[in-house]
C-alpha cells in the first residue's frame, strides 16, 4: 500500500472492522465503537482520502479501497474479521467479500448499492449536478478537485454485478432504513442474491447506525449472536 490508513481501535477480542460512507470518517461509528468494544476488537478506519487518511497516488475507486482493506488487515495480521460497512463502506465490504471470502467471518451491509441506479433519483440528481459543477472548477481549486473525486464515486460507482454476490460465503445481514436513499427494491435484490442473507428494514433513513443507534446496534448484535 502506498499509504497508511488512520484508524481508531477499542477492545481486544475478535476483530470487528467498521467502514464508513462517502465523505465521512470512522467517527461516524462512535456509538458502535463503544457498544461492541467489550466483545470485539473494534477497528474504525478512515478510507483513503477520507478523514485523517492520506489520498495517496492510487486510483480513487471502490475497487482500490477494497485492496486497501486487504493490505490494512495484512499489516495488522488480521486473518479474518467481522465487517460492517455503511453506504460506500458497504460497497467496499461487498467488493472485499467477493474477492476475499475467507477474510470475512460475518458481513453487515448497511445502505449499500450495486450501482448508481440503486440510489433514488431525488438523491442522485443533486449529486450528479454537484459533480458536474465540481469538475468544472477542479483544475482551479484543490477543494473542488477533492469534491469532484468524492462525488464521482457516487456518480460512476460502484459497479458490482448481481451474479458476483453468490461468491460471498460469510453469514450476511443486509440492513437499511424504510426511508433510505437506496431503493428498497434494490436492497432486497442484494439480500436475495447473497446466499442465506438476512434482510432487515428498520424505521429510519439512510443514517440509522448514527441516528437510531440503539435499535441498529441491537439488530446487529442479535444477528451476530445467532451466527456464533
Amino acid at each position: 500500500m502506498d499509504i497508511d490508513l488512520y484508524y481508531q481501535e477499542k477492545g481486544n477480542k475478535e476483530p470487528f472492522i467498521l467502514l464508513h460512507g462517502n465523505g465521512e470518517n470512522g467517527s461516524y461509528f462512535k456509538n458502535q465503537i463503544d457498544y461492541f468494544s467489550d466483545r470485539y476488537r473494534v477497528i474504525a478506519l478512515d478510507t483513503r482520502g477520507h478523514g485523517k487518511s492520506p489520498r495517496g497516488t492510487e486510483p480513487f475507486t471502490i475497487e482500490q479501497f477494497s485492496c486497501d482493506l486487504y493490505d490494512f488487515m495484512a499489516g495488522l495480521e488480521i486473518s479474518n474479521a467481522v465487517i460492517l460497512g455503511f453506504s460506500d463502506g458497504a460497497n467496499i465490504a461487498m467488493k472485499f467479500a467477493i474477492k476475499y471470502p475467507n477474510k470475512v467471518k460475518a458481513l453487515i451491509l448497511n445502505g449499500g448499492n450495486l450501482n448508481p441506479k440503486g440510489v433514488k433519483r431525488a438523491t442522485q440528481i443533486p449529486i450528479e449536478i454537484g459533480y458536474k459543477i465540481a469538475r468544472r472548477f477542479a483544475s482551479k481549486s484543490a477543494a473542488a478537485k477533492k469534491n469532484a473525486e468524492m462525488l464521482g464515486l457516487m456518480v460512476h460507482e460502484p459497479n458490482i454485478e448481481r451474479n458476483e454476490l453468490s461468491k460471498i460465503t460469510a453469514p450476511t445481514l443486509v440492513i437499511c432504513g424504510n426511508r433510505d436513499m437506496i431503493k428498497e427494491s434494490h436492497t432486497k435484490e442484494i439480500a436475495e442474491n447473497i446466499p442465506n442473507a438476512k434482510l432487515s428494514i428498520m424505521k429510519g433513513n439512510h443514517f440509522i447506525a448514527n441516528k437510531r443507534y440503539a435499535a441498529f446496534n441491537k439488530e446487529v448484535e442479535d444477528f451476530l449472536q445467532i451466527i456464533q
